[in-house]
């Protein structure tokens, strides 16, 4: 049984390694698109209203995909009322965060981000989240069932059809404004997750049927989803609230500090619109990894098999350094070959050298951390977040301080990485010792 699933964990990662590899292609073109289109200062507006968007994203999904894979694994439930008794919900807390962002979006726009040109954009976020989160809970209950390729497909396919919008739709808008431009970037994901809910439900069996059964909505279904989930999404949420602050730590101490508007958006743009989704490319693939280790560990971990969940992380680990360790050579050695090829450019070159070798750490934290999630110990997970966080912002706040420009932010992401890995891999351990 162990042999049979195990060999399950194997086809599956490597599906979504090589899923994961196209979706990365695509993306990498979006970025190389976007970067081209709307200019280094678009980027700067886009990346300053993302972390925005993430702390959004993990409210509104409230854990609930991680969650319905791990019950969904255990075959213990009824699986579509499972979906259908969680839905509601989700779209409740989606409609009410679209209604915060219209009535706060100027607030938070103009006295948080001080930057008036991101409010656009931030109403528009508010539109694009149920799309995300019904997409996300069927992608959780594809995972449960470890078939991975509905993920793959809809992900390619959501992708293409994003960049296509694009395309098409950014020098249409360029002609209103750069933040109506960027604005329209937010809300292509409307017409990508709506394609990829599409694909997905084209994969549901033939015979697939929904009874009265289905519908009605199960209390206790739903207080399992959130005893997994809660955990789940305060350990993205908490991350998210540390990427919410960064921009509004920054902009304030630095514009104190004498440092210029646009320095400050033009540098902040060049970190995490280039640098940061370059180094970051392996994760995406540790990434795809843990979406696969999750059934897997949550299985074999609630029957006891302790040595097989051990050997599960610790094939993961390896798979992710696999990716990770090559990729830092190429960051370390030649990092403006990536650079230029990419994004045409060498801005931050010596950022990328710096925060190549210690994102090792950043690579393998993603199966640790589903590692404790699948166990039931999203708790645990959640605590190095936390941890992670604090060290973020409060290093963050002292770095800013030392009129040392945007290399604050790099050290304050590198103590982040280090922290939450370390903290994740001790206790992961802890809890599969014999």
């Amino acid at each position: 049984m162990m042999k049979i699933k195990g060999n399950l964990f194997i086809k599956s990662t490597i599906l979504l390694i090589i899923g994961g590899f196209i979706t990365k292609v695509v993306s990498m073109i979006i970025k190389i698109v976007l970067a081209r289109l709307i200019g280094t200062e678009g980027m700067g507006l886009y990346m300053l209203i993302s972390p925005t968007f993430t702390l959004l994203m993990g409210i509104a999904s409230l854990g609930f995909p991680v969650a319905i894979s791990k019950l969904v694994a255990e075959e213990k439930k009824n699986n579509k009322n499972l979906v259908f008794s969680i839905l509601p919900i989700s779209l409740g807390i989606n409609l009410t965060i679209m209604l915060l962002l219209l009535f706060f979006g100027s607030y938070i726009s103009n006295n948080l981000l001080n930057e008036p040109r991101s409010y656009y954009a931030l109403v528009c976020i508010g539109f694009v989240l149920p799309f995300i989160s019904i997409s996300s809970i069927l992608r959780g209950y594809f995972f449960g069932k470890q078939n991975m390729l509905p993920h793959v497909i809809s992900n390619v396919t959501e992708d293409v059809i994003r960049l296509i919008c694009l395309v098409i739709g950014i020098p249409l808008f360029m002609s209103f404004g750069l933040e109506y431009a960027v604005a329209f970037v937010v809300l292509t994901n409307v017409i990508s997750e709506l394609t990829s809910i599409l694909v997905l439900f084209f994969f549901l069996p033939k015979n697939f049927t929904i009874t009265k059964k289905d519908l009605k909505i199960n209390k206790g279904n739903i207080k399992e989803v959130f005893d997994i989930g809660v955990p789940t999404t305060m350990s993205r949420i908490i991350g998210s609230i540390g990427y919410f602050f960064e921009p509004i730590i920054l902009t304030y101490f630095l514009l104190k500090n004498g440092y210029s508007n646009s320095f400050i958006v033009n540098e902040y743009g060049v970190i995490n619109g280039f640098i940061m989704p370059l180094i970051l490319i392996p994760s995406f693939f540790t990434m795809a990894i843990s979406q696969a280790l999750i059934p897997n560990i949550s299985k074999s971990y609630s029957q006891g098999h302790l040595k097989y969940s051990y050997n599960k992380v610790k094939l993961a680990i390896f798979l992710s350094l696999l990716i990770g360790v090559p990729a830092t050579l190429i960051f370390e050695i030649a990092p403006e070959i990536p650079m230029e090829f990419i994004y045409n450019t060498k801005a931050g070159i010596e950022y990328i050298k710096v925060l190549a070798p210690i994102c090792l750490f950043h690579y393998i934290q993603a199966p640790l951390t589903a590692s404790l999630q699948a166990m039931g110990k999203a708790k645990e997970a959640m605590n190095g977040t936390l941890i992670g966080t604090f060290a973020r912002i409060l290093s963050l706040l002292i770095f800013c301080n030392m009129h040392i420009g945007l290399w604050g932010l790099i050290w304050s992401s590198a103590l982040n990485m280090v922290v939450v890995t370390i903290h994740q891999y001790l206790h992961v351990k802890r809890a599969l010792k014999n």
